[in-house]
């Protein structure tokens, strides 16, 4: 199969979706590679690096859009909505769900579109969105405390407190992958933590492996509107899958909290879990409505590329080869974690999420599978 990495254009993406390493590994099973010159730079990958491992360097992102196979960190953005093509399968982190022009570009284009976030495992484990996951429940706890200083427009409040000063409240809203990893950073220096969710196995469970400073609290709109008033720090890390967030800290909570109160939406990508939020980016991260920090940026893993990268294709380069070697329809026929990574497919869509988000038709994925 021929396979293209066009660079990432999504503002300060600095991550790469192919390792030299994962080169190697597919160029050995015969498979032709483009990747696009300086595509890997970001995350400190050089041309030759890829060169070495068995790769052509293309000079253009055109050259790379004409391969079978499209491997991709974020999704295509409305530069490269023309360049993707009718049965060109296209396989990255889509979140459709919270963005109908890009849902209706790429049923327009006749791609199948292969989703990381809806790769699902029998046991319900989204194994190539836990690795952005990790990255971005510990990141969200650095920016946090990042904004919650006074130049930055925050309450001035250190997360761990000194001795004879209280520590900061952190709330985080999920106890999921990112709510966890947010939950042993923000611990681990020395924060007060409440982790609030629906589920209370869930919340059983890190009730036995978190620190004293962590406590467990089952959510519900009442529990949010106090526990949001006295919070320094707010991590929205609730995730449905392939489907919008809900919107569990509204525009009114806002008035109860104190100045300087920041939020950090890790729901973003999916629409956001606070009323208020908008995407973000690295260069323009935060904005403040009625004294409250949001720092909404969609692509939070962006800013530790070398980390990043490493983590993400650690997970998706076994999909890639098998994709490559069986071909996009028996591997999702044989497969069910990469079936449900199917969304849109020659025009139609076929993931539940993305049709009851925009009230589009659903068709069957089967019926594509034969």
């Amino acid at each position: 199969m021929v396979i293209g990495v066009p660079i990432e254009i999504k503002n300060n993406e600095n991550r790469v979706a192919l390792t030299p390493a994962g080169v190697k590994e597919l160029s050995k099973r015969g498979h032709k590679l483009f990747i696009q010159s300086t595509a890997g730079l970001g995350s400190g990958f050089l041309d030759d690096d890829y060169e070495q491992a068995g790769a052509t360097i293309a000079s253009s992102i055109e050259e790379v859009y004409r391969a079978e196979m499209i491997i991709k960190v974020k999704e295509p953005i409305e530069q490269e909505y023309g360049l993707i093509k009718k049965d060109q399968l296209v396989f990255t982190y889509f979140h459709f769900a919270s963005n109908e022009p890009l849902t209706e570009a790429m049923m327009n284009s006749g791609a199948i579109c292969l989703a990381y976030e809806t790769v699902e495992k029998a046991d319900g484990s989204l194994p190539l969105l836990i690795p952005m996951s990790e990255v971005a429940g510990r990141m969200s706890v650095q920016q946090g405390a990042k904004f919650l200083e006074k130049p930055m427009k925050g309450r001035g409040v250190l997360l761990g407190g000194v001795p004879g000063v209280k520590p900061a409240n952190v709330l985080i809203i999920g106890g999921g992958i990112v709510g966890t990893e947010a939950a042993k950073m923000a611990a681990g220096l020395g924060a007060h933590v409440t982790i609030v969710d629906l589920n209370l196995n869930r919340l059983r469970y890190l009730d036995d492996i978190m620190p004293p400073n962590v406590d467990t609290v089952i959510s519900n709109e009442y529990v949010l509107r106090e526990l949001s008033s006295n919070s320094d720090l707010i991590i929205g890390a609730v995730l449905i899958h392939g489907a919008k967030a809900p919107k569990l800290i509204t525009r009114d909570m806002l008035k109860q909290m104190r100045p300087g109160t920041v939020l950090v939406d890790v729901a973003v990508d999916q629409g956001g879990c606070f009323e208020t939020t908008r995407p973000t980016t690295h260069q323009d991260p935060v904005f403040v409505i009625d004294n409250v920090v949001h720092y909404c940026v969609a692509n939070m893993p962006g800013a530790v590329p070398y980390t990043s990268t490493l983590a993400l294709t650690n997970a998706t380069l076994p999909y890639v080869i098998r994709l490559a070697g069986k071909g996009w329809k028996k591997a999702c026929k044989e497969e069910i974690d990469l079936k449900s990574g199917l969304n849109v497919i020659n025009g139609n869509v076929v993931y539940s999420g993305v049709a009851e988000a925009f009230d589009l038709p659903l068709k069957n994925v089967e019926d594509y599978l034969n």
